[in-house]
């Protein structure tokens, strides 16, 4: 799963969560954006934070939120499931669960 801040309609950068059944990975892909633009963009979507160009901080009920109604595979709360239970062990959930660090990328060429 790949949360993007690109440049969307009319040059304006937009968030969207995409590849939603790819739960073996998640990251956030910047596409031509400044920072300070991705960093309104999540914020304002409600998806999370930036900390700084190689991290950041996904909201877990958002982007559970964005990606389920889209899902196709059978399995995928269970896979979703897991994929939250492995950033648990990793230590890249917060304590409370609420959100995950995910490393930050580049989207171009996505």
């Amino acid at each position: 799963m790949i949360v993007e801040v690109v440049t969307g309609t009319e040059e304006r950068p937009e968030a969207r969560v995409v590849d939603v059944d790819d739960l073996g990975r998640l990251h956030l892909a910047l596409g031509q954006v400044t920072d300070e633009e991705a960093a309104q963009v999540l914020e304002r979507a409600g998806l999370g934070r930036i900390q700084d160009s190689e991290t950041a901080f996904l909201d877990v009920a958002a982007l559970h939120a964005a990606a389920q109604p889209r899902a196709t595979g059978p399995d995928w709360q269970a896979d979703w499931d897991r994929m939250i239970a492995h950033a648990r062990t990793q230590g890249w959930l917060s304590e409370d669960g609420a959100t995950v660090r995910v490393h930050v990328e580049s989207a171009a060429g996505a």
